[in-house]
């Protein structure tokens, strides 16, 4: 079974994480696909990103070192293509968002959510800190103080909340979701696709001035972290379901 499932149709992307058995934690190599297909979007108006099963993803598969490989400089790339594509990319939330998944959803132009469903920023529970543009995407739409509190104390963020907070577009009962999905994506693919992409870049360039500056600053900073004994401690006590007991060391 491939993680990753890809359908090109009447100008749709879509593009859905398949590892319904881990919560569609990703790889380097799925991140690594989804910016080849981002790249090769010849006659694409729109981008969807979705999940099967329960969550939309539950952030990056974990283990002791894991952010001294390539997955910072795969998830930085995907980024980079999210934020800077010519079209639209619609975050189809279909269950839990958390980790480097809240990023990828906050770093496309529309996030569809439930509204019994939630985003956890989990980094700081396993002793890292957030990637993906996390500081800057979340400070941007919903202010320092807000990003502080969900970066620093890894509180679930009810989606309802986070619509009402300006996090994301869109919040619906699960009922409506598929067809709030579908009427966006139609809407958008038969839109001025010129007009969206300007749109897209003034207010990427407006809001996300820093985002070079903020990818790089995460990237250092994981990897310091993903090397201390912190991290051992926080992927060990989440493997074995108990409580951390962090060091600072």
């Amino acid at each position: 079974m491939t993680d990753l499932l890809v359908d090109r149709t009447d100008g749709v992307l879509r593009l859905t994480l398949n590892a319904p058995d881990r919560l569609n934690s990703v790889t380097t190599d799925m991140f690594e696909q989804m910016s080849d297909e981002l790249e090769q979007a010849d006659g694409v108006r729109v981008a969807v990103l979705t999940g099967a099963g329960r969550a939309f993803c539950s952030g990056a598969v974990m283990a002791p070192g894991a952010t001294n490989t390539g997955i910072l400089e795969a998830a930085d790339r995907l980024i980079h293509l999210l934020t800077g594509s010519p079209f639209p990319v619609v975050a189809a939330l279909n269950g839990l968002t958390a980790g480097i998944g809240s990023s990828l959803a906050l770093a496309s132009d529309f996030q569809v959510a439930k509204e019994d469903d939630y985003f956890l920023q989990a980094f700081v529970n396993v002793g890292l800190m957030g990637d993906g543009a996390a500081h800057e995407l979340l400070a941007a739409s919903v202010g320092r103080a807000r990003a502080t509190r969900l970066l620093m104390l890894g509180e679930k963020l009810p989606n309802r909340e986070a619509f009402e907070a300006g996090l994301i577009t869109h919040c619906v009962g699960a009922d409506e979701w598929q067809a709030t999905v579908d009427g966006l994506v139609d809407k958008l693919k038969s839109g001025p696709t010129l007009a969206y992409a300007q749109i897209k870049a003034t207010i990427n360039a407006a809001a996300l001035s820093h985002l070079d500056r903020t990818l790089q600053a995460e990237t250092a900073g994981q990897k310091v972290l993903g090397a201390s004994d912190d991290f051992a401690e926080g992927v060990a006590a989440f493997t074995e379901k108990r409580r951390a007991n962090f060091t600072g060391r």
